[in-house]
């Protein structure tokens, strides 16, 4: 296999090669190679390191038993690190800036290979090496077979027992595994930890087609701008895209504070370094060129931009024109591939009252700046069909009397069970506030208060702009409280989802006990999110991944799927806001509406118009595409020979 081709046994990145431990350590830095796992003339695994300009020979390093000790701690960042040898004396592979989905193939594909090895082949002495007349050879690995699976799940020790330094160094690396408990008969029961799985290249969940042909898009180079209704699964593409792309070279950002931190990033402004964008072009430039902020413009291969519908339609104008002038290339964005997501026809850029907001598909540079729009229909979030198509009816602006009568039913609805209440969605951020302020005191008991560790203790405000939970949670028993992370997803312990509090530990921190409605009861510990600030600097937040649920604004609640949901939508004022907040609920069943007026179900008209060549061009597209395909069989037809 050439260094290049796609294969879970290689990945190209920057290495760096340390001796360690002996009378002269040296350290060999190369910034762009190509690492192959293979094996050589005895069958034993290799890792072979090729420069990628083709500068030098190939090193080849031998994965032994008990010599092998993998650290997986920042796999996500793209780095990873092996080390080679039995003792004091050793080798250090020092791996990053590799896209971390690649990465977690390669480590996985790597492990079950090792494992698979130690339990089919026996260790070969250094004196039949010595001794061999064997030609020295290199051959890649083959594709993770289930015989390897097997052999590697043969090997596997129990969860508490390594047989191996390499499995010894990856369980050490593992996440902390969360107890699950329940409340039977006044009495709690704790769920133990379950065994080991077997070994599975399987990811957790896999893309539609739909979704791997906008992966396929953004991977060819292309700059790309995917959307979709809600719950097509958006966010969840956006973070296989982030993942599949070089870190140092991507920089993931959204409009608001919230969405740039569940993808990991920074705000599109924090990363342009150029305030609102209401400045004159030529001091926008001026900021742009302050040191820190041009060595991102600089450093930037992958622009990320989420939630582009709140987005200013003449801030994007701005950004493209000073991406031109700070990187100094006449090219679109400077030549910047741009992989932008979200939906138009859900809430707006923020403008003044007067104002007719200007959305991005409506800025100068847009055309010239994406080469392909496409859409995800595919809504993964509901599954009853009939509420997909009441959704899709009101995304576009459309209440008939059908659907009004769907809706004004919902009122009598009783989405309340196991003492958990719906949830009641606000269009105003100070109605969320006074709502949870007033239900937490109304409560007896004592009121328990949980800070959160920053990294930062001056950049509070920061944080609580960026992170979805607040630096100061309050509790007490009984208090309504909603899930702002995933932590359990088989067990339906997800961002949004719906509890109680019934109680709190009464040793140590004093952590809650809360009751999902999903039926699982649990000890709910700090969590933490990690996030980028202005400049590259990173940003720490331990905190409980709670917070108060009587009431949440319709802003916060995007990207959430909500268990209960009630809504008022008596103080609607944007379009498409009556849209997203019905959208985050699961089902009609979870839903009661009060008030509910088709006044305020609008869409804006120059959106739709846009979605309607959207949906037009794509069409051609694919019609183009396919007739190329079908082009392509028939000359392959005609020039097959005839058996």
């Amino acid at each position: 296999m050439q260094p290049g081709s796609e294969s879970a046994g290689q990945i190209r990145c920057t290495i760096a090669i340390e001796h360690v431990g002996v009378a002269t350590p040296t350290r060999v830095f190369l910034r762009d190679a190509w690492i192959t796992l293979g094996r050589d003339e005895f069958r034993e695994l290799v890792l072979q390191v090729v420069n990628a300009n083709g500068a030098g020979r190939p090193q080849s390093f031998p994965l032994r038993q008990n010599e092998v000790r993998l650290f997986t701690r920042f796999l996500k960042d793209g780095k990873s690190s092996l080390r080679l040898g039995p003792g004091p004396s050793h080798i250090q592979l020092l791996l990053s800036n590799c896209p971390p989905e690649q990465l977690r193939r390669f480590v996985q594909t790597l492990r079950i290979k090792f494992e698979a090895s130690q339990a089919a082949l026996k260790p070969v002495t250094a004196r039949t090496r010595l001794l061999s007349a064997l030609p020295r050879t290199f051959d890649t690995v083959s594709p993770v077979q289930p015989r390897d699976l097997q052999q590697a799940g043969a090997r596997q020790p129990p969860a508490d027992v390594a047989t191996t330094p390499l499995k010894k160094q990856v369980l050490r690396c593992a996440p902390r595994k969360r107890v699950l408990s329940e409340t039977v008969d006044g009495k709690q029961v704790v769920e133990k930890q379950p065994m080991k799985k077997p070994w599975s290249m399987r990811s957790r969940a896999s893309l539609t087609q739909e979704q791997s042909k906008v992966l396929s898009a953004v991977m060819s180079g292309k700059n790309v701008f995917f959307t979709g209704s809600a719950g097509t699964g958006k966010s969840y593409l956006l973070k296989k895209v982030i993942a599949s792309l070089p870190p140092n070279g991507t920089y993931a950002t959204a409009s608001t504070g919230v969405a740039a931190c569940q993808i990991g990033g920074t705000t599109l402004h924090a990363f342009a370094g150029i305030g609102s964008g209401k400045a004159p072009l030529r001091q926008c430039i001026e900021l742009a060129q302050r040191p820190g902020i041009r060595q991102q413009w600089l450093n930037c291969c992958h622009l990320v931009i989420d939630e582009i519908s709140m987005v200013e339609g003449e801030f994007f104008d701005k950004l493209e024109a000073v991406a031109r002038a700070v990187r100094k290339r006449e090219d679109p964005f400077g030549g910047i591939q741009l992989i932008i997501c979200g939906d138009f026809l859900q809430l707006p850029p923020v403008s003044k009252a007067t104002e007719q907001p200007k959305f991005c598909f409506q800025a100068q540079s847009w055309k010239k700046c994406i080469h392909l729009n496409m859409e995800l229909t595919i809504v993964q979030r509901q599954t009853d069909r009939e509420f997909i198509s009441l959704l899709n009816a009101l995304r576009q602006g459309r209440c008939t009397e059908e659907v009004t009568r769907q809706l004004t039913q919902t009122a009598t609805h009783r989405v309340e069970r196991e003492g958990i209440l719906a949830t009641r969605l606000c269009t105003h951020k100070d109605d969320v506030e006074l709502t949870n302020s007033r239900r937490l005191q109304e409560l007896p008991g004592e009121q328990r208060c949980f800070k959160a560790v920053d990294s930062d203790p001056v950049l509070v405000k920061t944080m609580d702009a960026q992170c979805p939970v607040n630096s100061n949670i309050e509790l007490k028993e009984g208090a309504q409280v909603m899930l702002t992370k995933n932590l359990d997803v088989s067990h339906g312990l997800v961002n949004g989802a719906r509890g109680v509090v019934v109680g709190f530990e009464t040793e140590g921190k004093g952590l809650p006990r809360v009751r999902f409605l999903c039926g699982a009861t649990n000890i709910i510990g700090f969590e933490r999110w990690v996030f980028k600030a202005s400049v590259g600097t990173y940003l720490c937040r331990q905190q409980l991944p709670l917070k108060l649920a009587w009431a949440i604004s319709i802003h916060k609640s995007q990207g959430m799927s909500l268990d209960c949901v009630e809504i008022s939508l008596a103080r609607v004022f944007e379009y498409g806001q009556a849209y997203v907040a019905l959208s985050r609920a699961r089902s009609l069943t979870s839903l009661r509406i009060l008030d509910f007026d088709p006044k305020v179900v609008r869409a804006n008209p120059y959106v739709l118009q846009f979605y309607r060549r959207l949906k037009r061009d794509q069409s051609l597209s694919q019609g183009l595409l396919n007739s190329c395909i079908q082009s392509d069989k028939e000359n392959e037809e005609a020039t097959s020979p005839l058996y």
